[in-house]
């Protein structure tokens, strides 16, 4: 398993307008094969902040199951004009204690 985190700025004053896309995207998302979970949070002390935290059953499953496909452009096409710039996306693996 892999956790995506990815780190969005949102257009300040477009929060609820993003928040609104996400809950008309998140479906597309969550029902991609490979797909775990899905959370979005939004920042306390940076409201135009928020974070995705999507855990995948590999990185190969989140490259070639969603973002390979037009399912990433769905996406992308509801959430994606909100954006106050390109996300920092990264996949981050548990350590054992």
């Amino acid at each position: 398993m892999v956790l995506e985190v990815a780190l969005i700025d949102v257009v300040p004053g477009q929060e609820d307008e993003f928040a609104a896309a996400y809950r008309t995207a998140y479906p597309v998302l969550r029902d991609t094969a490979g797909c775990r979970s899905v959370r979005m949070t939004r920042g306390v002390e940076s409201p135009s902040r928020f974070v995705l935290l999507v855990e995948w059953d590999s990185v190969e499953a989140h490259e070639v199951n969603f973002r390979q496909t037009e399912r990433f452009a769905q996406w992308r096409g509801l959430i994606g004009p909100y954006f106050a710039g390109p996300p920092l996306v990264e996949h981050f693996a548990d350590v054992p204690a």
